[in-house]
């Protein structure tokens, strides 16, 4: 087991520093790299509104696309083809994302737009190919929802770093490729710099993939075997009737958007406000040793306040975290206590709600008649693509309306840009964790008890059918 949990932990690491590039720091590069000069604004505008509107459309695919998993049979089983294969695909895709198409974006805006688009639209379907299998396969490794916090708790422990790890790496990697490949001096950074940050990342992902793709196993049982092919025009029916598994997603919805947006404007702050772009750097440091303690602590809290307690109580901390926020001005240090305070429960918090997930997935078989794994477990995919869509064209928003593009220092920055900003990287993200968690206090009745007991009842009913069934045809 110990393999599988680190093949798994090692698949969650490249997954996970690939979407913090993608919903983070694509914005930023579009912003400050891709388009400078005049017109800078309404073409970095154009390419955000265009990854908004495709990723938009594209999300009403996902549960398709967990259906295709779902139905997906080979001897490698349903789930690794489609990591691999849609690891490769878009990690391609992340590097020429994070390049200026062969010059195009200079020499020919229209062509660029239209190439961008091609290759957005193909990077985003197989990165969530690779999403889906990668995150749907966790009911097939373990019925047992013990067994399953340790596989989810070992995934984002290596999410965590994952993500995190990009924070720390970020701005020296597009330094110093910014000076290989273009010769610059100090902190200045190019497009070549980032496309050389990209191409790490990209290898990562894919490396990572690897490493699920050969050290990870499917189990058989009685319950797993219970599987009918989901026909596509059924696969958001299969979501609709699973009313745990609706309720749950609103909730994380907001929960996520609210920490997408956030965490994405904090570079922001620090270059903007604090006027100190090099020691954002040191919040990865941070939120990296912060995770390796907190991911590792979620079994064990658990245990003893329920996943609704980590979800509600891991809220009112980020609050918190807010409220210092808010009162850090330009002050680097308190900037690093609010955010150590607002990142710590935040792994504990999505893995409340990606247990809950997981564990509909027999919710819906019990309530239903039908088993369906990657349909049900592509909706956290499908959230967390729909707040990183959401939160690029936030983030972009915000800057522009803010002031804060292309070499504006913190002194151009109005007083009223300030509010601007400090509405969209603060106040807003606020209200939407305090009706996340009112959503899961009043709506989510799915406790590992009840969860328990479903497993049970299942697994009872099964067995009374395979046990008629073989007398049936022994007669």
């Amino acid at each position: 087991m110990v393999k599988q949990y680190l093949s798994y932990a090692l698949g969650a690491f490249g997954h996970d520093a690939f979407y913090a590039t993608l919903n983070t720091y694509f914005a930023i590069f579009v912003t400050s790299a891709l388009f400078v000069g005049n017109g800078a604004a309404a073409e970095a505008g154009i390419v955000t509104t265009m990854v908004v509107v495709i990723r938009l459309i594209e999300i009403a695919f996902d549960p398709m696309i967990g259906g295709m998993v779902d139905n997906t049979n080979t001897k490698f089983g349903k789930f690794k083809p489609w990591i691999l294969i849609g690891a490769i695909v878009s990690s391609v895709g992340i590097m020429l994302m994070f390049s200026s198409l062969f010059g195009l974006a200079d020499s020919n805006t229209s062509i660029y737009f239209l190439l961008f688009g091609i290759v957005f639209v193909i990077m985003d379907i197989f990165y969530s190919f690779k999403d889906i299998a990668f995150w749907s396969m966790l009911p097939a490794l373990s019925v047992d929802s013990k067994v399953r916090n340790k596989f989810g708790t070992i995934g984002r422990f290596g999410s965590t770093l994952g993500s995190q790890g990009v924070i720390i790496v970020v701005t020296p990697l597009v330094i110093y490729f910014s000076q290989t490949f273009s010769g610059t001096h100090g902190s200045t950074q190019t497009r070549a710099g980032w496309l050389g940050f990209a191409i790490v990342i990209g290898l990562v992902s894919f490396l990572g993939a690897l490493a699920t793709f050969f050290g990870t196993k499917e189990q058989t049982s009685l319950i797993r075997e219970n599987t009918e092919k989901t026909r596509f025009r059924d696969v958001f029916k299969v979501i609709g009737e699973n009313d745990q598994l609706m309720w749950l997603g609103f909730s994380y919805l907001l929960f996520a958007l609210s920490y997408v947006v956030t965490n994405s404007l904090l570079i922001y702050y620090f270059r903007y406000v604090i006027g100190n772009a090099a020691a954002y750097s040191l919040i990865g440091v941070i939120t990296a040793i912060l995770g390796i303690i907190s991911v590792p602590l979620f079994p064990i809290i658990v245990s003893k306040i329920t996943r609704k307690g980590v979800y509600i109580g891991g809220i009112c901390m980020m609050l918190v975290g807010y409220i210092l926020f808010m009162l850090a001005g330009t002050n680097t240090i308190m900037m690093y206590i609010a955010d150590a305070i607002f990142f710590f429960p935040y792994p504990m918090i999505f893995l409340a709600a990606l247990m809950t997930i997981t564990d509909s997935v027999e919710y819906g078989q019990w309530k239903n008649g039908t088993r369906n794994e990657s349909v049900t477990l592509s909706v956290r995919p499908l959230i967390d693509k729909l707040a990183g869509a959401f939160s690029t064209g936030i983030v972009v928003i915000a800057a522009v309306h803010s002031g804060m593009t292309g070499n504006a220092k913190p002194s151009d920055i109005t007083s009223h840009g300030m509010f601007v900003f400090h509405s969209f990287i603060f106040y807003m993200p606020m209200i939407l964790l305090i009706v996340a968690a009112l959503i899961y206090q009043f709506k989510i009745v799915l406790s590992e008890k009840k969860h328990a007991e479903i497993v049970r009842e299942l697994e009872t009913k099964l067995e009374t059918e395979k046990e008629e069934e073989e007398e049936s045809e022994s007669k």
